[in-house]
């Protein structure tokens, strides 16, 4: 058992030391001028590969009806980038919700410029996967900051 646990210490080890993090957030107008403009999306994503990049982002705050009342709660997005290689700096998006998420994704395309060093800004635009009760699939035009470490 004891090897067990120091090949995992090991491995884990190795893979965050050769590993690039990134910390990605969405500039939100709808929230009041405070710092939720850009807090209100952040999230943590894990560089695997140059292509691939995975993630967790707080998400929009989902709405339960119940018969006794209506919350809100937050929940959480895991998040897949696919860097395009033709095109420097171009990707591709997945957003999912872990809550109830095959009925909630989004797909986008986006663009990464690099302002300083790790400091990039992303527009993108983003639509969702399915319609929703009014048969519409409206997508939205997003403007996103990201840190590279």
């Amino acid at each position: 058992m004891k090897k067990v646990l120091l090949t995992a210490v090991v491995a884990l080890s190795t893979l965050v030391a050769s590993a690039q993090f990134m910390v990605v957030t969405t500039y939100d107008g709808d929230q009041e001028e405070t710092a939720d403009k850009i807090t209100a999306n952040l999230g943590l994503g894990y560089m695997v590969n140059d292509a691939f990049t995975v993630g967790l982002a707080k998400g929009a705050a989902v709405e339960t009806i119940s018969a006794t009342d209506t919350t809100s709660e937050d929940g959480f997005d895991i998040f897949v980038r696919y860097n395009i290689a033709q095109v420097e700096g171009a990707y591709a998006s997945l957003q999912m919700p872990t809550k109830d998420g095959s009925d909630n994704m989004r797909i986008g395309v986006g663009f990464a410029f690099n302002v300083w060093n790790g400091l990039y800004v992303e527009p993108n635009y983003t639509m969702p996967t399915s319609e929703d009760e009014k048969g519409d699939r409206e997508g939205t035009f997003n403007l996103g900051v990201s840190y590279r470490f």
